[in-house]
């Protein structure tokens, strides 16, 4: 409230106060002169005051923060947006696990924060692994189904460090071998999405990757993946391709389709990351472009202010300079009905179901949900 309304709202304030105080004396004086009692004249001091007092808060009700007109919540209330018809998911990568949750405690969060769906990782050391099996994995999976939640896709970082595109034969043998076992995983779990990094020309990254000629990359990228198209279809699992940021390669939606559609299999698809083309480029100008072939979503919110080009240049969602608007739209438009799954890598560190429960907030506000 400015100052100037300020004061005139307490100077209206006193004026009631001080005249009601004035009137009540004044009866009170006329009475005694002439014998009559508050009783018969049928009022009180309590009442008196009450009213002045009631009188006195509509004053104070009239303007409300910053010198606005006070409103009522509902009137302020945001009314919920357009209703699209996606579902909410969220990356695993957003929970403090293995350090500080259990699988099940990220299932359980996730369900209470009212999430449709939960992106697992897998890794070399954790609950899908090489070290579990078709036992362990349909443990998670009744666990999941028993809490109420989906699990949306698997994802891995092991694409990094044992790539497809490798000049290492040892480390692409390496990578058929887990790109198998994550198959066999997300077959188990339930889920028929896999998120695949199909190669890379560059990994700026890591030191141990020799950078690969664009069209050697490209053979032996499409060579790995038709390895894996058998198990693919015997499975019913999809291999999404995912569009990566500094990799050098499948970096216009036209290659990435012409990549996918090279294989001529209904297994291979597009795993579509919002945030990875953001440093250059625009995801609503790749969404109409890709198509039908999307089959799942990363949700990244990227910031452009800045010029640091590392997993810090991520953000909560909302709090960065994606056209979240445009997205959507984009989205609706190729009939997109999928899980949109939130991908971060810095959990909170201290209370970190408030990064899941204000996204999962921030997803029913993008979706019309409220």
């Amino acid at each position: 409230m400015s100052p100037g309304i300020e004061l005139l709202c307490a100077e209206m304030t006193g004026r009631i106060l001080r005249a009601a105080f004035l009137s009540f004396t004044y009866l009170e004086s006329t009475m005694a002169e002439q014998s009559i009692s508050h009783e018969s004249a049928g009022f009180s001091r309590r009442a008196v005051l009450g009213s002045a007092l009631a009188a006195a808060g509509t004053v104070a009700a009239m303007h409300g923060p910053f010198g606005l007109p006070a409103v009522a919540a509902a009137d302020v209330a945001a009314k919920p947006g357009k209703r699209y018809a996606m579902k909410k998911s969220i990356n695993q990568w957003a929970f403090p696990y293995p350090d500080k949750m259990s699988i099940e405690q990220c299932l359980k969060l996730a369900k209470a924060a009212g999430f449709d769906g939960i992106e697992l990782n897998y890794d070399l050391d954790n609950d899908l692994s090489p070290k579990s099996g078709t036992k362990e994995y349909t443990a998670i999976r009744q666990m999941a189904d028993k809490i109420g939640i989906q699990i949306s896709g698997i994802c891995s970082f092991l694409f990094w460090p044992y790539p497809f595109t490798s000049h290492d034969p040892a480390k692409r043998a390496r990578a058929l071998e887990l790109a198998g076992l994550i198959a066999q995983a997300a077959h188990d779990l339930g889920t028929e999405n896999v998120l695949v990094v199909p190669g890379a020309v560059h990994i700026p990254w890591r030191t141990d990757y020799e950078p690969v000629a664009n069209d050697l990359c490209l053979s032996r990228a499409k060579e790995a993946i038709g390895k894996l198209i058998p198990a693919a279809e015997k499975l019913k699992v999809n291999l999404n391709m995912e569009n990566i940021f500094f990799n050098g390669f499948l970096m216009t939606p036209m290659e990435m389709n012409e990549f996918v559609d090279s294989f001529q299999s209904d297994r291979i698809h597009v795993h579509f990351d919002t945030g990875n083309i953001m440093q250059y480029q625009f995801p609503e100008h790749w969404i109409p472009i890709l198509g039908k072939r999307i089959k799942n979503v990363h949700l990244k919110e990227f910031t452009k202010k800045g010029t640091d080009s590392s997993l810090e240049s991520f953000r909560p969602l909302l709090d960065g300079t994606t056209n979240w608007p445009a997205v959507l739209d984009a989205f609706e438009k190729i009939n997109y009905k999928g899980y949109l799954t939130f991908e971060y890598f810095h959990p909170y560190q201290h209370w970190p179901e408030a990064l899941v429960y204000q996204t999962a907030d921030s997803l029913d506000r993008m979706l019309g949900i409220k």
